[in-house]
């Protein structure tokens, strides 16, 4: 039994971090979870998994429309600021991107998607150093790793070698 306290220490310390429950399902834009927090209400829920539709739909207007709804109710959800931001940059409105995930950020700093995303838009406009400043972020705030450093990483690699 002692060679097992190892795993048992282990297993205990995977629940301790909340590493054994399942995220989200469907509250991604590009697969996973939000990245963000657990806080939402149901009916928040309910409304990112709406915009979420959208935006695999590529419909970005109108996941814009019921994020913007959203955000009137609850003004500092990260998760629903980092969404939005994301949909405007889609179409092509970096200024306004910028603004959500900054807010998403001021509400939420470890923001996963926040971070994965305003790195991804750094790098579209040509500033590998701030992209950079997300991946350390994001280095810290998934300390087992996850998918959002993991494609920030990439991105940054694929810049560079584009360079």
């Amino acid at each position: 039994m002692q060679g097992y306290a190892h795993v048992f220490m282990a297993v205990g310390l995977a629940l301790g971090l909340g590493l054994a429950t399942a995220p989200d399902a469907g509250l991604a834009a590009g697969g996973g979870d939000s990245g963000g927090s657990d806080k939402a209400t149901a009916g928040a829920k309910s409304e990112l998994t709406a915009a979420n539709k959208k935006i695999a739909e590529t419909d970005y207007a109108g996941a814009i429309a019921l994020l913007s709804k959203l955000i009137e109710a609850a003004p500092n959800d990260a998760d629903a600021l980092n969404l939005i931001g994301y949909s405007h940059r889609k179409l092509g409105d970096r200024d306004t991107a910028l603004t959500f995930y900054l807010k998403a950020l001021a509400a939420e700093p470890e923001h996963r998607g926040a971070n994965e995303y305003l790195g991804e838009l750094y790098l579209e406009m040509g500033d590998v150093a701030k992209a950079e400043e997300r991946l350390k972020v994001l280095d810290r705030a998934c300390f087992f790793g996850c998918e959002e450093y993991t494609d920030l990483k990439k991105a940054i690699a694929a810049y560079k070698a584009s360079s």
